[in-house]
C-alpha cells in the first residue's frame, strides 16, 4: 500500500441562483500518484490494485473503482484508502449516510490521516451537521497545519454556518498553502461578498479565473459581485462566459435572467430563466424568478401568471406534502395569537419599511409577533424592527427544514410570507406548513399559487370584490382600505417650491427600477413629451448601453436626446433630494411603483398611474385613493396621458399640490397604521377563529385547514 495518498474531496465551488447561494457543484479531485493500469486483477498486488482504482476513480469510471475497492477489501477487510474511496464514490452519488459509515471505519482503522477526517468533514457538511463537519476540519488540521485541503473544507464548513470572517481566515490560510488552488479563491470570493465587500469579491473570482480559464463557476459567481456594483455590461459578459465554458450550468442562466431583467431585457431575461429550469427543473429560485418576471410583462395575461404559479407549485411544493404534520396548536378562538413574519427584506428595504409602522402598533396584549429574518444586511431598520419584535429569530443559515421546525416549536399559529416569488423567498418553508395558518402579503400584490398558504392580503382597490378571485390559490382576505401602510421616513427633507416655476420647464420623472420600463411604457412617455416639447424626463437606470438604448427610442420618435436625464443608485437621503427636481411623477404599467409613489407623495410629487386588470397593476390606484388623489390613476393611455398634460399645464395648481400633499398623506388612511394594525389583527383573527372551528377552504393531508 502507498504510505500515505493524499485526497482532497468534494472542492465545493457554489453557484448562486438568482444571487443567493444554493446548491453547490462538486469537484471530485485526488492528488498524488497512480499506478500504471494493470488489468490482471488475480496478478497483482493489494497496493497496485488500489493504484488502478484509483485510476478509474479519476477517469470517472466509478462501477469499475467500486468493484475493484470490494474486491481489496474481500481480502482485506482494514483496508483504510478503499474504505475512504468508497466513501467518495458515495458521497458522489450523495448517498451522504453510507458515505459517512465509510469515512467512519477508515478514520477508526488510520485516525492520524487528515485527508480521511476533512472527507467525513464535507459529508457531514452534506447532511447539514455542520458543527460536527467544523470538528472534523479542525482535526485534520491540527493533524497537518500545512493540508490546504483541509483548511479550505474547514472554510466551506464555516461559510454554511455562517461564520463568514472565520471562513475568509481559513480560505486565506489553505491560499497561502497552496496560491494556486482556484477553488479557495472562488469560495473566498463568495464570502466576502456575502460580508458586503463586493470589490474584494471580484478580486477573488478573477485570480480563481486566471488560474482556472475554464471554471465556469468563478465566471458565473463574478456576474453577481459585478452586479452588485451596478456593472451591468461586465455581468451580463461573465454570464455569457460561464454559459461558453458550461452551456448546461443552470444557475449562468439564472444569473443572466436576472441581469436582464434589471437592463430592461425582459424578453430575454425570461428566455433565460426558462432556460434555467428546463436544465434543472427543480431550481425551485429560476421558477420563481420567472413568475415574478411575468408580473413585469405587458404582454401577460393575469390566467398565465396564474398558470405559471400553479406549476411552480406542484414542482416545487406538492412534493413535500409528505412533511406536513398535524397542528397541535391550542384552539382556543380568543387566546393571545402568536404570529410569525418570515422576509429577507428586515433592513432599509421597501418591506422593512412598511413593516415597520404595523410592527410599532400592533396590540401586543392579543398578538405575540416573532420574526424569522433571512438576510444579511442589518442596520437602523433592522434594529427598529427588532425593538418591535417579542421574538427576533435569524434564519439565513438554516435550510427550509430547520426553518419549519423551528416555526412549529415556536407554536406559531399564523406564519406570514412577506416575499411570494421574489427574490430570497422561503416558500418552501410554507410547502411544509409549519403553521396551522398561513398567509401570504407585502412584497407585491398577487398570489404565490401554492395549496399550502391559505390567505392573501389585498384590499378593495386592488382586488374589486369578484374581479380576479378565480386567479388565486388563496382565499382572498380584502383589508379595509389599503394594503400597505405608510410611515413618515425619517431621510426625508421637507418638500420644495415647484421646480418649473424656477425652471421654467415641467420635469416628469419616474424613479421606479428600470426593470419596470419596457417599450410599451417608453412608447407612452415618448407621446407625452411630443405634446408637451419643452418638458424634459428623468429615469433611474444604472449605467450601461440600456441608457443609449432609451435615448435612441426618444431619437427615432423625433424627440431630442437632451431633454433626457438619467440617475444612477443613490443613498436613501439623496434619493430623496431628486423629487426636488421633479413636478410630476409618471408610474410604470404593469407592475406599478409602490414604495416609490408613496415616497413621491409624500415629497409633494403627484403620481400619475396606469390602472390594468392585475394587481400589480393597480398599485398606483390603492394608493393614490387612499391618499385621496384616485383622479390622477386612469384606466387608458389615453387619459394617462391627458391628466400628466393637464397638470403640466396647470402651474398653479400643481404648485398648490405639491404644498398640501405631505400634510394630505399624514391625515390619509394610508399613513393611519393604528388603524392599519387593527385591520390586520381583525383578519387573523377572524383566520383562526375559522380554523378553530375546522371550517375553511383547505384540506392537507387530511387535516382540515382554514
Amino acid at each position: 500500500m502507498p504510505a500515505q495518498l493524499v485526497m482532497t474531496l468534494q472542492i465545493f465551488r457554489f453557484q448562486i441562483p438568482d444571487f443567493k447561494f444554493g446548491p453547490c457543484c462538486v469537484d471530485l479531485a485526488i492528488l498524488g500518484g497512480v499506478g500504471s493500469g494493470y488489468r490482471n486483477m488475480d496478478a497483482m498486488t493489494i497496493q497496485q490494485s488500489f493504484e488502478l482504482a484509483v485510476q478509474n476513480f479519476r477517469a470517472r469510471r466509478l462501477r469499475e473503482t467500486e468493484q475493484i475497492c470490494r474486491q481489496i477489501l474481500a481480502q482485506q477487510p482494514d483496508h483504510a484508502d478503499s474504505l475512504n474511496l468508497l466513501g467518495m464514490i458515495a458521497s458522489q452519488a450523495c448517498q451522504y449516510d453510507a458515505a459517512v459509515d465509510l469515512f467512519c471505519k477508515a478514520v477508526a482503522l488510520v485516525p492520524d490521516r487528515p485527508a480521511f477526517h476533512s472527507n467525513l468533514g464535507n459529508v457531514l457538511k452534506h447532511l447539514g451537521q455542520l458543527d460536527q463537519a467544523i470538528a472534523a476540519h479542525r482535526t485534520s488540521i491540527a493533524l497537518d497545519s500545512g493540508y490546504a485541503a483541509g483548511h479550505y473544507n474547514l472554510g466551506n464548513a464555516l461559510k454554511s454556518r455562517g461564520q463568514l470572517d472565520q471562513a475568509v481566515a481559513a480560505y486565506r490560510t489553505a491560499i497561502q498553502l497552496n496560491p494556486r488552488l482556484a477553488g479557495a479563491h472562488n469560495n473566498m470570493g463568495a464570502a466576502l461578498r456575502d460580508l458586503g465587500q463586493p470589490k474584494p469579491a471580484i478580486d477573488a473570482y478573477r485570480i480563481a479565473i486566471q488560474l482556472e480559464p475554464p471554471f465556469a463557476g468563478a465566471h458565473n459567481n463574478l456576474a453577481t459581485a459585478l452586479k452588485d456594483l451596478g456593472q451591468m455590461e461586465d455581468a451580463v459578459a461573465a454570464c455569457r462566459a460561464a454559459i461558453r465554458l458550461d452551456p448546461r450550468l443552470a444557475d449562468a442562466h439564472n444569473n443572466l435572467g436576472a441581469v436582464l431583467k434589471d437592463v430592461g431585457e425582459l424578453d430575454q431575461a425570461i428566455a433565460a430563466f426558462r432556460t434555467a429550469i428546463e436544465l434543472n427543473p427543480h431550481f425551485a429560485e429560476a421558477h420563481s424568478n420567472l413568475v415574478m418576471r411575468l408580473h413585469f410583462h405587458p404582454g401577460t395575461e393575469a390566467s398565465a401568471i396564474a398558470e405559471e404559479e400553479r406549476r411552480w407549485n406542484q414542482r416545487h411544493a406538492e412534493p413535500l406534502k409528505h412533511l406536513i404534520e398535524p397542528h397541535t396548536n391550542d384552539r382556543s378562538a380568543d387566546h393571545r395569537l402568536r404570529v410569525g413574519y418570515v422576509s429577507p427584506g428586515f433592513h432599509m428595504h421597501p418591506v422593512g419599511r412598511f413593516m415597520l409602522p404595523l410592527l410599532e402598533n400592533h396590540d401586543h396584549a392579543a398578538v405575540e409577533i416573532f420574526c424569522y429574518a433571512d438576510g444579511l444586511p442589518s442596520d437602523e431598520m433592522t434594529e427598529q424592527l427588532r425593538r418591535h419584535a417579542d421574538q427576533w429569530r435569524n434564519i439565513r443559515w438554516l435550510t427550509d427544514q430547520q426553518v419549519a421546525q423551528m416555526v412549529r416549536g415556536d407554536r406559531i399559529d399564523i406564519l406570514v410570507d412577506l416575499t411570494m416569488h421574489a427574490a430570497g423567498n422561503r416558500l418552501l418553508v410554507f410547502a411544509r406548513k409549519p403553521a396551522p395558518v398561513q398567509v401570504t402579503w407585502l412584497s407585491y400584490p398577487g398570489s404565490t399559487g401554492m395549496e399550502a398558504i391559505d390567505y392573501r392580503l389585498t384590499d378593495p382597490q386592488l382586488d374589486p370584490p369578484g374581479s380576479n378571485d378565480a386567479y388565486y390559490s388563496e382565499k382572498s382576505v380584502r383589508l379595509p382600505h389599503s394594503f400597505w401602510c405608510f410611515g413618515e421616513p425619517a431621510d426625508a427633507p421637507e418638500v420644495n417650491a415647484l421646480p418649473a416655476l424656477l425652471t421654467g420647464k415641467i420635469t416628469f420623472g419616474c424613479l421606479n427600477t428600470f426593470a419596470k420600463v419596457n417599450e410599451m411604457m417608453l412608447s407612452v412617455w415618448c407621446r407625452l413629451l411630443q405634446e408637451l416639447p419643452d418638458a424634459r424626463l428623468l429615469l433611474h437606470a444604472l449605467e450601461g448601453s440600456h441608457r443609449q438604448k432609451v435615448r435612441d427610442k426618444l431619437a427615432h420618435e423625433g424627440i431630442d436626446p437632451a431633454r433626457l436625464e438619467f440617475i444612477g443608485y443613490a443613498p436613501l437621503s439623496e434619493y430623496f433630494q431628486c423629487y426636488h427636481r421633479i413636478d410630476i411623477a409618471l408610474d410604470t404599467y404593469p407592475f406599478c411603483g409602490g414604495t416609490t409613489t408613496c415616497d413621491a407623495l409624500w415629497m409633494g410629487v403627484p403620481v400619475v398611474s396606469l390602472v390594468g386588470q392585475t394587481t400589480v397593476s393597480r398599485g398606483g390606484l390603492t394608493i393614490l385613493t387612499n391618499a385621496g388623489l384616485a383622479e390622477v390613476a386612469r384606466s387608458t393611455v389615453e387619459d394617462y396621458v391627458k391628466i400628466a398634460k393637464d397638470l403640466a399645464s396647470d402651474l398653479p395648481r400643481l404648485a398648490d399640490l405639491r404644498a398640501g400633499l405631505r400634510q394630505r398623506m399624514r391625515q390619509s388612511l394610508l399613513m393611519d397604521a393604528p388603524r392599519f394594525a387593527q385591520d390586520v389583527e381583525a383578519a387573523y383573527r377572524e383566520m383562526w377563529k375559522q380554523w378553530c372551528v375546522g371550517t375553511g377552504p383547505k384540506e392537507i393531508n387530511g387535516e382540515q385547514q382554514v
